[in-house]
C-alpha cells in the first residue's frame, strides 16, 4: 500500500537452508523452539544505541538470536548527539533479558578498520553472520528543513550523508563476505519512508538522499544476494516515538497523547517495539525472500506477520497519509 513494489520478487527463490532452520515448521523443530525461531542465528545491528535500532536488536533477541549491538555511545563515552542515557551496553542487556544473547561492541561505522575488527570478532566467535541490520543514523541535529540546498552548510550536509549512507556502505562491504558464507543471509536497511512515499520531496536535499539511498541499497543488494541464497529489504517505522522524538516534543511514553493537539499524527504514532517485532518476524520467515529488494513499512509488517505494537495496536501512519493525499478524509481510528 505504501510502496510501488506490491508484488513479491520472483518465484525462483532459493530455500532457506541455514542449519538451525532448514526444517523449520510452524511448530518449530528439535533445534528451534517455536517461540525462539532465531535460535542459533547471529545478528549484527549497526546503530543499536536507541530508537528503532535498539528495538530491532531486542526483537531479534526475543526470538532467540545472538545480537551484536554497536554504536558510539557507551557508559564511558558519548557521541556528539549528547544522549548519555542510552548506551549500547544497555541495549545488549535488554537483548539478553528478552531471551537472546546481547553483545555490546563500541563501533564507529565510518571507521572501516573498526568495522573490520568487529566482523573479525564475529567470525572468530561464531564463524557466521545471518542477519545484518544497517540502522546507523544520528543526523537529526543536522536537519535544515525548508532550506534550499545551496543555503545549507556544505559540511553539515555531507556529514548527514556520511552518517546515513556511508556508514551503511562501509558496514555492508565488510560484513557481507561473512554473511554470504552460508545461504539464507538477511540484510535489513532501516530508513525513513518507502520507495513509494519517498518519490515525494523530503523537504531537505541531504535528508532526501540519506533516506532514499538505503532503499536503493536494499534493491541493489537484493539483486546480488539472490544469486547466493540471500535477501535484502528496506524497512521504515511510521511516526516513531523514539527517545529523541519524545524529548524533542517534551513528552514521555506515558504522556505522548498530549502531543495530538499540536500534531494529529501523534495519534498514529508507534513505539520502537513495533518495528522491532516486525523485523524479527521477517527474519524468522522461511519465505522472506519474497520481499527481496523491496521496501516495507512497519504497518505492512504488522499486518503481514500479525505482530502488534506494545499496546496491541497496529498503527499505519503511511497508509493514513496516503489516504489523505488521495483526497479521502480518513479517520485515525481506522489506521490504528
Amino acid at each position: 500500500m505504501t510502496t510501488n513494489e506490491t508484488s513479491p520478487a520472483g518465484t525462483d527463490r532459493p530455500a532457506d537452508t541455514a542449519a538451525p532452520h532448514s526444517a523449520r515448521t510452524a511448530s518449530g523443530t528439535a533445534t528451534t523452539p517455536a517461540d525462539k525461531p532465531l535460535t542459533g542465528r547471529i545478528a549484527l545491528v549497526a546503530g543499536a544505541t536507541r530508537g528503532a535500532g535498539r528495538a530491532i536488536a531486542v526483537g531479534l533477541g526475543a526470538a532467540g538470536a545472538t545480537v551484536y549491538a554497536t554504536g558510539r555511545t557507551t557508559r564511558e563515552r558519548v557521541s556528539e548527539l549528547g544522549r548519555a542515557t542510552e548506551t549500547i551496553e544497555e541495549t545488549a542487556e535488554l537483548v539478553t533479558a528478552a531471551g537472546g544473547e546481547g553483545i555490546a561492541v563500541p563501533t564507529d561505522h565510518l571507521e572501516a578498520d573498526r568495522v573490520r575488527a568487529l566482523v573479525a570478532r564475529i567470525d572468530r566467535d561464531h564463524g557466521r553472520l545471518d542477519i545484518l541490520v544497517n540502522d546507523v543514523w544520528g543526523g537529526n541535529p543536522l536537519l535544515d528543513f525548508d532550506t534550499r540546498m545551496w543555503d545549507v552548510d556544505l559540511d553539515r550536509g555531507l556529514r548527514m550523508i556520511d552518517l546515513g549512507t556511508r556508514t551503511h556502505i562501509i558496514t555492508s562491504s565488510i560484513a557481507l563476505p561473512l554473511l554470504v558464507r552460508n545461504p539464507g543471509g538477511l540484510v535489513v536497511e532501516v530508513t525513513d519512508g518507502t520507495a513509494e512515499t519517498n518519490k515525494e520531496f523530503r523537504e531537505n536535499f541531504y535528508y532526501d538522499l540519506a533516506k532514499n539511498t538505503p532503499i536503493r541499497m536494499a534493491y541493489l543488494l537484493g539483486e546480488e544476494l539472490r544469486h547466493v541464497g540471500g535477501t535484502a529489504v528496506a524497512v521504515t517505522p511510521g511516526f516513531l516515538r523514539s527517545e529523541e522524538m519524545l524529548d524533542g516534543f517534551g513528552l514521555t511514553e506515558e504522556t505522548w497523547r498530549d502531543g495530538i493537539e499540536k500534531q494529529k499524527l501523534w495519534d498514529l504514532s508507534e513505539s520502537p517495539a513495533y518495528i522491532g517485532r516486525g523485523v524479527a518476524a521477517l527474519a524468522a520467515d522461511p519465505a522472506r525472500d519474497r520481499w527481496n529488494g523491496l521496501s516495507l513499512d512497519s504497518g505492512r509488517l504488522g499486518k503481514e506477520y500479525g505482530v502488534t505494537d506494545a499496546d496491541g495496536s497496529r498503527p499505519d501512519v503511511w497508509g493514513f497519509m496516503a489516504a489523505e493525499k488521495a483526497g479521502e478524509n480518513p479517520s485515525a481510528a481506522d489506521y490504528r
